[in-house]
């Protein structure tokens, strides 16, 4: 299939990062089917991704005529069989374990259409983690999306076709971003193998008591202009920080890694995420 053939897409997993993937297909033509196991979650996502759209017509980006059609593009449902039953490309944004995923495409596998290319949106593991388990591995890979930026990374295991991977690299110019293809399978892809051991070097100063999580930032703002690892972890959600880091740290056995996660883990055991909810290191509510 080539990326001009593609038309629909089912996002499994609708979530913030499924909801903004799903945005840029929408907003650029393409049919949406939102998928989860919750009614509440493919509700709130659909309610979400239809009152952005509107504000975009209330600005004037667009006619209220294209909103219409924008928002009637996108479908939500819990039904795996509806969801997968007519779509060209799937992209997976669930919890960042490999045998969760692989159960997942397991059973896209058995209702989407043969045609049907497999992405997974992980952000630390790799696709041949569970390629076997997708029943299409020729035609899977990672299709990395980085929320509120046009990179994305496009990364296939050694059974992946040519084909498939630079279909997923057309299809990411096609929705308006700017893919770079990963040569060889890599832990991280490109970007986030330099930015989660430096998450990672802020965690381990605070969770052994070297300095606050203030001071880390201050320091890092200081030297460089950017903001620090702290605030960064807020914007993108200490859930998902905490899951990476987690999974990383039992992983390897390692146990500085394991008191970073414990420290993230308060964090998320009071609700307290990040931007999303309005805390998390930060007060983010009066912003």
């Amino acid at each position: 299939m080539k990326a001009e053939e593609i038309k629909k897409i089912l996002i499994a997993g609708s979530g913030t990062m499924g909801r903004s993937i799903g945005m840029s297909c929408a907003t650029n033509g393409f049919a949406v089917v939102m998928y989860d196991i919750k009614e509440e979650i493919v509700n709130n996502a659909k309610a979400k991704m239809d009152s952005k759209i509107d504000k975009m017509a209330a600005s004037g980006a667009l006619t209220k005529e294209k909103a219409d059609v924008m928002k009637s593009g996108i479908t939500a449902t819990t039904d795996l069989a509806v969801a997968g039953a007519d779509v060209d490309l799937v992209s997976e944004s669930i919890l960042e374990d490999p045998k969760l995923k692989g159960e997942l495409f397991g059973k896209l596998n058995a209702v989407c259409p043969e045609r049907t290319i497999f992405t997974t949106n992980t952000s630390s593991l790799v696709p041949s983690q569970f390629a076997d388990m997708t029943g299409r591995p020729d035609r899977f890979l990672a299709f990395h999306f980085h929320p509120g930026f046009k990179l994305v990374d496009v990364m296939g295991h050694p059974g992946t076709s040519p084909g498939a991977v630079e279909t997923v690299r057309r299809f990411a110019e096609l929705i308006g971003h700017a893919p770079i293809v990963i040569q060889k399978e890599n832990h991280g892809y490109v970007f986030n193998a330099l930015f989660n051991p430096w998450l990672l070097a802020g965690l381990n100063l605070v969770s052994n008591g070297i300095a606050s999580f203030e001071d880390v930032d201050k320091s890092w703002k200081e030297m460089t202009g950017m903001p620090g690892p702290f605030f960064l972890m807020d914007y993108v959600g200490l859930e998902t920080v905490w899951r990476i880091t987690d999974y990383w740290a039992k992983k390897k056995n390692d146990t500085r890694a394991m008191k970073s996660a414990d420290l993230l883990k308060e964090y998320v055991d009071r609700g307290e995420l990040g931007m999303k909810t309005g805390k998390g290191f930060y007060d983010h509510s009066k912003k």
